[in-house]
């Protein structure tokens, strides 16, 4: 079965954070504390270790751990020359741990993250010509390495996301092979984007481009997305994505809490894929192994259930 057949999918769970649990040596990072993505090539034990954990909890789709590993990223630690090796031996540390699993029956699949860089083009950090050939550079090697699909996510920049995804295509449009493209945009608790875009006006701007999925992702929890995804709900006519937080972050004794348990996770993904259609879920900052096996658990055999409406006057 191919990606694109898959009627649901579950995605993997935090990168970060559980990177942060694991009991990683202090060379592993070298000089370069925080740069996840030099793990690939630093220490690609750890990166393996955590696709593992993730597949073996029941996740069909991981991410390759290339959510900063575009050229303006890397290039604030010194790695700028470093992109193709990053990205190519992500795909392959996501590669190795698939081959791992003791259990095969199942398809597993990879997703290209590629994020948001740290530089917004609507606030002027970056012009979209510089960002536009630095997705460009991440795509090519995403694409050769061999991931199933690739996943723009955690946008907060409606420019920054339409032009990555402008350059994505552009590179697909001559591949010999197509991917799947997931667009996936980063709403604030209070109900837009960063920059103020509400759900009607992203959907808007990407009506015109073949996307396999829209979606949300980071920034709160479940709960606080409910409003846009009963939105695309009822007026997005392509698959939904919600890849949420585990619940909004609080600060507790000087270090950062996820409040939601893994049960509390999975039943509000179950609302979501049961009455909004939702077909690919996973987790974002704070979700661990044990918040995607509760979500595998109780969506297993669960169909996305939706009705577009013609009408949307009234949700607008």
């Amino acid at each position: 079965m191919a990606f694109t057949d898959e009627s649901l999918l579950i995605f993997d769970g935090a990168c970060g954070t559980t990177l942060q649990s694991m009991n990683i040596a202090p060379s592993a990072w070298g000089d370069l504390a925080g740069c996840n993505e030099f793990l690939n090539i630093s220490a690609p034990e750890y990166i393996i270790e955590l696709h593992k954990k993730f597949l073996e909890a029941g996740a069909m789709v991981v991410e390759t751990n290339t959510f900063g590993a575009s050229s303006i990223v890397l290039t604030e630690y010194g790695l700028e020359n470093k992109v193709d090796e990053i990205n190519r031996e992500a795909v392959k540390n996501a590669k190795k741990a698939i081959s791992q699993l003791k259990d095969s029956s199942q398809p597993r699949y990879i997703a290209g993250s590629i994020g948001p860089t740290t530089k917004l083009p609507s606030l002027g950090h970056i012009e979209t010509k510089v960002l536009a050939q630095s997705i460009r550079e991440q795509v090519i090697s995403l694409l050769e390495a061999g991931v199933d699909a690739l996943i723009v996510e955690t946008c907060q920049d409606l420019l920054q996301l339409k032009t990555a995804l402008i350059s994505c295509f552009e590179i697909l449009d001559v591949a010999p092979k197509k991917l799947p493209v997931l667009a996936s945009v980063t709403f604030e608790k209070q109900g837009t984007m960063l920059l103020g875009t509400d759900i009607a006006a992203v959907c808007a701007t990407l009506a015109p481009f073949p996307l396999f999925s829209l979606g949300l992702n980071c920034a709160t929890g479940p709960t606080d997305m409910v409003s846009q995804i009963q939105y695309l709900s009822q007026t997005w006519d392509k698959r939904i994505s919600c890849i949420p937080n585990q619940g909004m972050p609080e600060l507790k004794d000087g270090k950062t809490h996820y409040p939601l348990s893994p049960e509390e996770y999975s039943q509000h993904m179950l609302k979501f894929v049961a009455e909004y259609g939702v077909s690919i879920v996973g987790g974002c900052c704070g979700t661990g192994p044990e918040h995607i096996r509760q979500l595998a658990t109780c969506l297993r055999g669960q169909k996305p259930q939706r009705q577009l409406q013609t009408n949307t006057e009234s949700i607008i």
